[in-house]
């Protein structure tokens, strides 16, 4: 039997008609060798945050700017159209879905009143319900049969938590039932980041939500991977950006890619390995400019390679929120109050930590939900059990994680000496019970240097495939 791939591209991958024509002769080769292949992707470059900035023009009540935004960006996907299409009754069949979708916008934005979660979804769903049908068009184009259709056409049925809906359990044999079929007749191209429910409202699967899409979709037809197509040759060992001299890694594990991306690394999202993990199907992450390199292999085992350290990641839209009081001191039940209070918001908690003699609790948040997070605090604790709630913005979480720091003595001294011999001040530190990972606060002006730092301790700039 032919092996199964998913392939997901992303915004950036897809960004013009270059770009697309890249992608479509990746697909092609790929096909050519025997390989059934579902497809998914995401937005064209940019559409699904103009499709943001319209819903807030909504609240203001501009029809002038909104009609112009909604012109721009359709006679953008007409021309990327015109471009890749050169089946003249493909290239109509497109062009008459793109004007139809933009005729539901227009009608979905005209008659909305208060904009709200489930609305939001809605209109962003349209950035990828408007590329899929021009990749499947451009691989019509090629003599290669194709089919487009929606995350939840595909079986991608969620609850109803719009902006971060979670798939029902028989996901998996809908998709299959759906999928399954296509793939013999053809290559199907499916929209990422979006469901519907069970009633057919549409969703979207949050941060990260093209990929959790390919690996849901891997997970049911039972592929033999799923590769994440970006615009770098794989995970590497600093953001490039950095580090000038950061190592591409050749395989990793999926605690590993885990630890990495909840704390900064943007190449790809926790969510997307979720699925593959079950079915222990590896995810590959691909450079669609470099698509010869054989990008970063993420599997379900560790690999201890030499060095220890595999990876630095850093995220630096956090904030900072510390908790403090007297009355804390001896009173049962204060940091059940805090994780309660913020998970009533749906705030996630980064880190976490408290002093047995100061009556202080530190906790991490998201920067996006700093404002939640302080009024709901303040909320809970309005009986005078605390005496002031803080918060720092101008902070950023550096995380070093490695298969190879666990049991090995002497990686944390070596950390924080690099740190201190930087003259760069720690602000708060974790360690999962796992030792794959330590984490750790600094300001944010810091964040470049203490990476470098910790980078040049561990000789990651010279890492190969070393693998013991």
């Amino acid at each position: 039997m032919p092996e199964k791939i998913v392939m997901k591209f992303g915004g950036t991958s897809i960004g013009n008609n270059e770009m697309i024509e890249n992608v479509v002769s990746i697909i092609k080769e790929r096909y050519k060798e025997g390989a059934d292949i579902a497809i998914v992707v995401s937005a064209i470059s940019d559409t699904t945050d103009k499709l943001i900035e319209i819903t807030k023009l909504v609240n203001q009540d501009i029809k002038k700017d909104i009609s112009a935004s909604l012109h721009e960006i359709k006679e953008e996907h007409k021309k990327i159209s015109h471009e890749v299409i050169t089946d003249k009754k493909t290239l109509s069949e497109v062009i008459n879905e793109i004007d139809s979708k933009f005729k539901e916008l227009n009608v979905a934005l005209e008659e909305a009143e208060s904009p709200n979660k489930e609305f939001l979804d809605y209109i962003m769903s349209f950035g990828e319900r408007l590329s899929a049908p021009i990749i499947s068009g451009a691989l019509k184009s090629q003599g290669i049969s194709s089919q487009h259709l929606t995350g939840g056409e595909a079986g991608i049925i969620t609850d109803k938590k719009f902006g971060n809906a979670r798939p029902l359990e028989n996901c998996k044999n809908l998709i299959a039932d759906t999928v399954l079929p296509l793939l013999d007749a053809g290559i199907p191209v499916i929209t990422g980041f979006i469901g519907e429910t069970k009633e057919g409202d549409i969703t979207t699967l949050g941060r990260g939500g093209s990929d959790y899409t390919a690996s849901l979709i891997g997970e049911a037809i039972n592929a033999k991977e799923v590769w994440i197509w970006t615009d770098v040759d794989g995970i590497l060992t600093c953001d490039p950006k950095i580090i000038s001299d950061a190592s591409k890694l050749d395989k990793i594990s999926y605690k590993e890619a885990m630890e990495l991306s909840y704390f900064g690394a943007r190449v790809i999202h926790p969510k997307s390995i979720e699925p593959a993990i079950k079915e222990n199907i590896p995810v590959r992450v691909k450079n669609t400019r470099n698509p010869k390199s054989e990008g970063t292999l993420i599997v379900k085992d560790e690999e201890r390679i030499e060095g220890i350290v595999k990876s630095i990641s850093v995220e630096k839209d956090v904030a900072l929120v510390n908790i403090s009081g007297l009355g804390m001191l001896g009173t049962p039940g204060v940091a059940s109050d805090v994780f309660n209070a913020l998970a009533e918001e749906d705030i996630n908690i980064l880190m976490f930590s408290s002093g047995s003699c100061d009556p202080t609790i530190s906790i991490l948040v998201n920067e996006k939900d700093l404002k939640d997070s302080v009024k709901a605090l303040e909320s809970r604790f309005g009986d005078g059990t605390i005496d002031n709630i803080t918060h720092n913005r101008e902070i950023a979480i550096i995380t070093i994680v490695g298969s190879g720091m666990a049991g090995t003595p002497g990686v944390a001294g070596r950390v924080f000496s690099a740190v201190g011999e930087s003259n760069i001040n720690i602000k708060m530190i974790s360690q999962g019970s796992s030792e794959f990972n330590i984490s750790f606060v600094v300001n944010k002006e810091d964040a470049e240097g203490t990476v470098k730092s910790i980078h040049k301790e561990f000789g990651l700039g010279e890492l190969k495939k070393q693998v013991k």
